[in-house]
């Protein structure tokens, strides 16, 4: 089963059949991330292809790993898939 690790601490897990690999990125739906370790950001960044992207900071244990997180809310039709997803970087690690 896919899983999101940053600082010893599972932040996402879900089932392979329920993520998507994208420009290999794996995008966890929404309802398996553990949303206490999520913190909002005010940053964004646009893909042309994917949209606009919002993301998250990770926080575990005090420490925070800013914008760690993003997702597309409103992401094109092309990307459609992802949304209510979230992909993760900056040192979290996706085991598969």
């Amino acid at each position: 089963m896919p899983k999101a690790i940053w600082n010893n601490q599972v932040i996402a897990e879900a089932p392979a059949s329920e993520i998507h690999r994208v420009e290999g990125n794996v995008y966890f739906p929404l309802s398996a991330v553990k949303r206490e370790f999520l913190r909002a950001s005010d940053t964004h960044t646009r893909c042309f292809w994917k949209g606009i992207a919002s993301y998250y900071g990770v926080v575990v244990d005090g420490q925070v790993n800013d914008d760690a997180a993003w997702y597309y809310p409103d992401p094109f039709s092309k990307a459609a898939q992802i949304k209510d997803h979230v992909a993760f970087w900056h040192g979290v690690k996706v085991e598969e």
